[in-house]
């Protein structure tokens, strides 16, 4: 008997994204009719909920904003707690082409690996962020080159697929605040595989990004503190990965 393909589920972690969503899931639709849905509204002030609940997806609605961190640890729990194989990470927005998400999972599966991430800069195409944004993610790349050894290209990207056993790791222990290069450097620490393949961003479909200047730069400043408050309590052995 040939083996079953994989229990799939995509989580979109969804705040005030009422207007994109019906796009975003049909989008997953047409490219994978066979994975579960699951929309996290992270305390929306819109309808993003009604919305959701009329496209006949999981929803997962939480009574305060909680920040991405939370909205995504929500749904990899769920996915975990629900014995899925694979969760896709899919923003809310429409920026994230759910063709790519197949890709990733076909890379997590020939590889071995236990998180893909969408990089954005592998190919060069598509919408490359802004230019602050640019320059703090060449700052972690950077960061964690050093600590992990890992040549992650796109550390912040929100598109990428987990397997079971950092669905194991994430659902208990998760970061909570731009958690994206926090969760390299913990699955790295624990000894997972993490690889990247190439995705072409889109920009968003509608609304504005809740990121600006300043927060890119309070972004990099953070996230980097982290990883090294995380890289100081390390015991050495986990310090020195192959």
């Amino acid at each position: 008997m040939p083996p079953r393909p994989p229990r799939v589920l995509a989580v979109i972690p969804a705040f005030n994204e009422a207007s994109n969503l019906p796009h975003v899931v049909a989008d997953i639709r047409a490219c994978a009719p066979h994975w579960d849905i699951a929309v996290v509204d992270d305390g929306s002030r819109d309808e993003t909920s009604a919305v959701a609940r009329g496209l006949g997806v999981i929803v997962l609605r939480l009574p305060v904003n909680l920040g991405i961190g939370g909205a995504v640890q929500t749904g990899l729990m769920y996915g975990y707690r629900h014995d899925y194989d694979v969760c896709v990470q899919v923003d809310g927005d429409g920026q994230h082409d759910p063709a790519d998400s197949v890709r990733l999972i076909e890379v997590l599966l020939e590889q071995d690996a236990d998180l893909v991430i969408g990089s954005r800069f592998l190919h060069g195409t598509g919408f490359q962020s802004t230019f602050a944004r640019r320059i703090g993610i060449r700052i972690l790349r950077a960061a964690l080159r050093v600590l992990t050894g890992e040549p992650i290209t796109d550390p912040t990207s929100g598109q990428r697929a987990l397997g079971r056993r950092a669905l194991a790791l994430v659902a208990a222990d998760y970061p909570q605040e731009y958690p994206e290069p926090e969760v390299v450097y913990i699955l790295r620490r624990h000894g997972l595989r993490v690889v990247e393949a190439p995705v072409t961003m889109r920009a968003r479909r509608a609304g504005r990004s809740s990121i600006r200047v300043l927060h890119s730069v309070l972004y990099m400043v953070k996230v980097l503190v982290a990883i090294l408050i995380h890289a100081s309590r390390a015991p050495a052995k986990e310090r020195a990965m192959s």
